[in-house]
């Protein structure tokens, strides 16, 4: 028995063999329904395939998951391809997974709504973000291709309704792979130009794979971030496209575009011939309102007896004049009165005018008032002050 035995290893290794080089196993297509997704930091992604009755692991390469328009969730019903082999480090068998596409519903169709959804989350179809498109723009930016219908609609519109527009057309694919770079590198010439008031963005109608450029990332977040307002006009009214949501104003078809970028001239000049019957109305009920006030003032007594006018004023100057002479000798007398008031408490608290009434006043050889004779010795020198002089004197 022991000369028999093989090891684990030998046996994963020759069941991954037999399984390898079965013929319907090296490619084959399985449905199911996705779950535990489990993507890898290295990019790889494991989960499981299921249905009701039972499941298969399965695992996704970095590279090839990177072909797929969608991103693959939970709960997601797919149709896998393939080829089954074991991995032989956990002794079970798996299915390596080259292709995938949506079981029931376009691999497109999911991409685009992944897609919106995660812009609409990001807020770049928020109608706060949304430019004006200028009411009446002398520069129009035309990107889309240089041939087809699309592009003549959009110049012999514009140039019907309003032939003062200069149109400016960068010619652009509109459709392949390479669409999206040459779409993005127009709105950039554009932009850092800057002599458009408005661009339009577009092509004519197709199925989604043919307006699938305009489902592009990187496309929406330029024309968000574009500084001149944009207009998408991508297929026909039933047709929508990334680029219609970010866009600042979407258009129904490329004709539709051209008559939303500018005005109809001949009800311009209408709208101005009616303001202008406006204004003229209006100035002349403010001429004739002024010229009847005119009339009033020239019929005044102010215009028609002007000395009258002068004298009454005059009269009142006169008045002025005097109740302003009044107010000053009132505040005069009574500044006086207080003036007086004052002199007399002074001369009042005055100490020579208590000398005036027969009263001295002694003081030492420091000039200091003797207040007691204890102040003094026996022989000092002091002076007497009186009303009209001093005199020295000796304490005995």
């Amino acid at each position: 028995m022991e000369q028999r035995a093989i090891t684990v290893t030998q046996l994963n290794n020759y069941i991954k063999g037999i399984l390898e080089n079965i013929p319907p196993l090296k490619d084959i297509y399985v449905k199911g329904e996705i779950s535990n997704y489990s993507p890898n930091r290295t990019g790889h992604v494991f989960f499981t395939l299921k249905d009701e009755g039972s499941l298969i692991p399965a695992v996704m390469f970095k590279y090839d998951l990177s072909q797929i328009t969608f991103k693959p969730e939970n709960g997601m019903k797919v149709i896998c391809r393939g080829r089954i082999s074991a991995y032989t480090a956990q002794g079970k068998y798996q299915l390596y997974v080259s292709e995938m596409t949506p079981d029931g519903i376009g691999s497109l169709y999911i991409a685009f709504e992944q897609l919106k959804q995660k812009l609409a989350e990001e807020g770049l179809f928020d109608e706060r973000y949304k430019k004006p498109i200028p009411k009446i723009p002398l520069h129009i930016g035309i990107i889309t291709a240089p041939t087809g219908a699309a592009v003549r609609d959009m110049i012999t519109v514009t140039r019907r309704r309003f032939p003062a527009a200069e149109i400016r057309l960068y010619p652009s694919l509109v459709q392949g792979e390479n669409a999206p770079a040459d779409l993005i590198k127009a709105l950039d010439f554009f932009d850092k130009e800057g002599k458009c008031d408005v661009i339009i963005i577009g092509r004519g109608g197709g199925s989604l794979e043919d307006l699938w450029a305009f489902n592009n990332e990187a496309l929406a977040r330029r024309i968000f971030a574009c500084r001149i307002p944009v207009i998408s006009a991508v297929g026909h009214e039933t047709d929508f496209t990334i680029a219609d949501f970010v866009a600042d104003k979407r258009a129904p078809t490329p004709s539709a575009a051209a008559e939303i970028a500018v005005p109809d001239a001949n009800n311009t000049k209408r709208q101005l011939a009616n303001v202008a019957k406006r204004l003229e109305a209006l100035m002349s009920v403010y001429i004739k309102d002024r010229r009847s006030r005119l009339k009033d003032l020239a019929s005044s007594r102010a215009m028609t007896v002007p000395r009258s006018a002068i004298d009454e004023k005059r009269l009142n100057l006169t008045n002025l004049d005097n109740r302003l002479c009044r107010s000053a000798e009132n505040l005069l007398m009574r500044s006086r009165a207080r003036t007086d008031t004052i002199s007399a408490r002074l001369t009042s608290l005055n100490p020579l005018a208590i000398l005036a009434r027969g009263y001295g006043a002694a003081f030492d050889k420091d000039g200091k008032v003797i207040k007691s004779v204890t102040q003094l010795q026996s022989g000092d020198v002091f002076t007497l002050r009186l009303s009209d002089g001093e005199l020295e004197a000796i304490k005995k």
